[in-house]
Formats: C-alpha cells, sequence, structure tokens
C-alpha cells in the first residue's frame, strides 16, 4: 500500500484522501500523511452483528463489480502487475465512454 500511495502522490495532486480497509494498520496512515495524502481507515461497528453495508466500502465494491464484466480480469491472466493495471486503465476507460455517450453495454447472455 506504500508504494501505491507513493506512485499516486507522485503522479497526481488532486488526490487527497484514500479510504483503506480495517485490515491496514497505523504505519499505513503515517506514510500517507508523509506524501501528503490522508489516509482513513473505514471500520465496521463491532456492536452490529450480521450482514452490515460499511459506509463507503459499496463504492469499492462496485468497482470489482464492474471490473468482473471485463473478461481478461475475472482471472489472474495477465505475469506482470503493469499488465493488469493497464486492463484496469481499459476496463474503466471503457466504463467512463459508455457513461458519456448514454449507450448500454451488451449483454453477454444475449444471444
Amino acid at each position: 500500500m506504500r508504494r501505491r500511495l507513493n506512485k499516486v502522490a507522485a503522479n497526481t495532486d488532486s488526490v487527497q484522501k484514500a479510504l483503506v480497509d480495517q485490515g491496514f494498520k497505523s504505519a499505513v496512515v503515517a506514510h500517507g500523511e508523509k506524501v501528503g495524502i490522508e489516509v482513513e481507515i473505514v471500520e465496521r461497528n463491532p456492536a452490529r452483528t450480521g450482514f452490515v453495508p460499511i459506509p463507503k466500502r459499496w463504492i469499492v465494491e462496485r468497482a470489482y463489480g464492474i471490473l468482473m464484466l471485463h473478461r481478461r480480469l475475472v482471472r489472474d491472466y495477465e505475469h506482470l502487475p503493469r499488465s493488469s493495471e493497464s486492463r484496469v486503465y481499459w476496463a474503466m476507460t471503457a466504463v467512463i465512454l459508455r457513461r458519456l455517450t448514454g449507450t448500454t453495454a451488451a449483454a453477454w447472455r444475449s444471444t
């Protein structure tokens, strides 16, 4: 996660805050402060039992769901991380283009 924060900080000035899962430790928060990105650990409320949606977490899960609609991202077919990264850019570009043009994607079940 520290490498990812370094890369984001080096490549953009617009990212001010990052949300991370409760599995991350305070060292990530401290590193985020060093590179100028506020890191917030999104934690589950221990008082609530059963399925409880975690605020902001659904945005990440929705993004994963969108990425899984693209065949090459369903499994880890790529050997190099930068190749997988390029596939994610390709998939999200397709999503943005569909939203901007108002078109719908072809249903993969239709035939």
